[in-house]
Order: C-alpha cells, then sequence, then structure tokens
C-alpha cells in the first residue's frame, strides 16, 4: 500500500511538473548547448499532437466502457446477436456504424463488451468497422474529396466487406477462444450500495491510466518513425499495382492518424497515389494502426493481437486488389 501511495504521488508530481514547463517554459533559460535540433523538435510536435488528438476519444472510448459495465447485462447482448455464428456479423457491423470513436476508444469498448459475453469475432467487427463506417467518418471523407466523391462512397463499401470477412476468419481461427488476458478482466463486481455514478468514473479513471500508458509508447514510435521515415521513396512507388497499396497500407499504420482526420491527410496524396492507394490508406489505417496495436496489447493476448494484425492486413490487401482490378 505504501509503495502504491508513493508511485502515485511521484505520478502526480511528474505531471504537475509537465504541466508547469508546458505552461511556463519560456520563462527559464535554456543554454544553447541544450537547444534540441529540429528532428528533436519534430518528434516533439508529432508525438503531441497524436496524443491530444486521441485523448478525447479515449475519455469518450472509456466513459462508454464504463456504462457497458454498470448496464449492459449479459443477457441483453445474448437476445441481441443470433446464435448463428455466421448470421451474428450482420448485427456486429449495426454496432460499429452507430459507434462515433476512432481506433483508439473502441479497444476498451470491445473489450469490455466480450468481456460482458459478446462473442470474440462479433467483437472483432465492431473493432474493426466503428472508426471507419461511422456517420462522422463519412462526412469527413466525402468533404476532404469533393471533387471525386467516389473515394468515400467505396471507403464506406470496401471497409463493410473488409469487416465482415475480418469477424468470419477470426472465427474460423479462434472459434469462441476467449481472447482477453484474465488479469485484465474485472466484470460482475457490482457494488450496488454504492453510487452507480461514482462507481463509473471510478471504471473510467482506472482504464484511462491503463491504457493512458500504451498510448503514450505507441505515439512516441508513431512520432518517431514519422520523423526518420523516407518518404521520397513511398512517393516514388506510390503508382505501383501492387507496391502503391501497399506502401500506402504502411504508411497509414505508421502514421496513427485519428479515423475523424485521414481523410484530409490522404487527399494531400492524390498527386502521386492511385485511388486504390488512397482506399488502402482509408481503409486500412482506421482498422488497425501502430498506437491501436499497442493499446490492443494491452488487454489481448500477443498471439491473438498478432493473427488478427496478419488477418486485417491479408484481406484489407486482397479486397483492395480485387477492386483495382474488377472497378
Amino acid at each position: 500500500m505504501i509503495s502504491h501511495k508513493f508511485s502515485t504521488l511521484i505520478g502526480y508530481i511528474l505531471l504537475l511538473l509537465f504541466f508547469a514547463l508546458f505552461l511556463f517554459g519560456d520563462l527559464f533559460p535554456i543554454p544553447d548547448i541544450l537547444t534540441p535540433s529540429e528532428n528533436i523538435l519534430n518528434v516533439n510536435t508529432i508525438f503531441l499532437s497524436i496524443v491530444l488528438e486521441a485523448i478525447p476519444f479515449i475519455l469518450l472510448g472509456v466513459f462508454v466502457s464504463s456504462l457497458i459495465q454498470l448496464f449492459v447485462k449479459e443477457e441483453h447482448l445474448n437476445r441481441f446477436i443470433p446464435r448463428n455464428p455466421i448470421l451474428a456479423l450482420a448485427p456486429a457491423v449495426a454496432i460499429g456504424a452507430i459507434f462515433p470513436v476512432c481506433e483508439c476508444a473502441i479497444v476498451p469498448i470491445v473489450r469490455r463488451l466480450i468481456a460482458k459475453g459478446m462473442p470474440m469475432h462479433v467483437g472483432m467487427v465492431v473493432l474493426v468497422s466503428a472508426p471507419v463506417l461511422n456517420p462522422i467518418v463519412y462526412l469527413s471523407t466525402f468533404h476532404a474529396f469533393q471533387s471525386t466523391p467516389s473515394i468515400a462512397y467505396a471507403r464506406m463499401g470496401l471497409a463493410f466487406v473488409i469487416a465482415l470477412l475480418v469477424g468470419l476468419l477470426m472465427y474460423l481461427l479462434y472459434e469462441r477462444a476467449n481472447p482477453l488476458k484474465e488479469s485484465k478482466i474485472k466484470v460482475g463486481h457490482h457494488h450496488h450500495s454504492r453510487n452507480r455514478f461514482k462507481e463509473m468514473f471510478d471504471h473510467a479513471s482506472d482504464e484511462f491510466f491503463d491504457m493512458g500508458k500504451f498510448l503514450i509508447i505507441g505515439a512516441f514510435l508513431a512520432a518517431l518513425v514519422q520523423t526518420f521515415m523516407d518518404r521520397d521513396t513511398l512517393a516514388a512507388i506510390g503508382n505501383g499495382v501492387y507496391t502503391g497499396p501497399a506502401a500506402m497500407m504502411g504508411m497509414a499504420y505508421i502514421l496513427s492518424l485519428c479515423s475523424e482526420a485521414d481523410a484530409f491527410v490522404a487527399s494531400s496524396f492524390q498527386s502521386f497515389a492511385t485511388p486504390a492507394s488512397l482506399l488502402a490508406f482509408l481503409v486500412y489505417g482506421p482498422m488497425i494502426d501502430l498506437k491501436n496495436t499497442i493499446l490492443l496489447f494491452a488487454y489481448f493476448r500477443a498471439r491473438f493481437v498478432a493473427s488478427l494484425v496478419f488477418v486485417i492486413t491479408l484481406t484489407t490487401f486482397s479486397i483492395i486488389m480485387i477492386y483495382q482490378n474488377f472497378f
């Protein structure tokens, strides 16, 4: 107990120090020898932009997760989801479409739904469909590609098909296995004597700080790669039939953009990327990226996460190739 209190105190001190430096850092004289290089400044800027962009959606996700923990019962899920594992895929896409959350925020929600009794493969459909199929993402894509609205339509259609296939393949691989780390599952402990809203905030705060460290690690890695990645090489291969979509998928994974904003970044690539490559970027990134992978490792077994990343990658690339050759 003493060590826990001590570590909490240190955490609060570091947090206060961080905010003090953020607000008043210009007041402290810094010797020229300590002036950071341009690359370090770039890493710092990208890191902060990713974290600040993701935190509101992380908060949204953990609060929705806490609401699910307190108010959604297992029988509700069993009543809504068909017993047939194949038929259960369709309502899973519907659930994903109504959650206006990005790939960061959906992780705690899906983790909580699976812990509450949702079949694993259904949860994976929600995981990959919610960040790309929700109305906010459609509107931002349509606005970013006003001159080529077919990109927005194709993004929604391809994401729908890929989400169903990912759920089906994960069912074939794992059937009804539980992919969650047992130590991370905390369900069924309702304290009726306590205020439910207080309990909701307790769950949300625990989950937020639990996820926060993984978000910071993922954001820092993404910032490092973005700073030192050779973008000219990617631009050179962006027009290739096979290399173009593969390169854009790799860029989407590394950049770790929020799905509500990635369309505006993708629209800047139109000068060197084919429509299929742009769609690979727009569909793959929201389903799985670097910081999202780090978050998944926090709650799901490592082998399961590796399989999920492989399935999403293979399925997305295959469907993009079909689209490119026939549409």
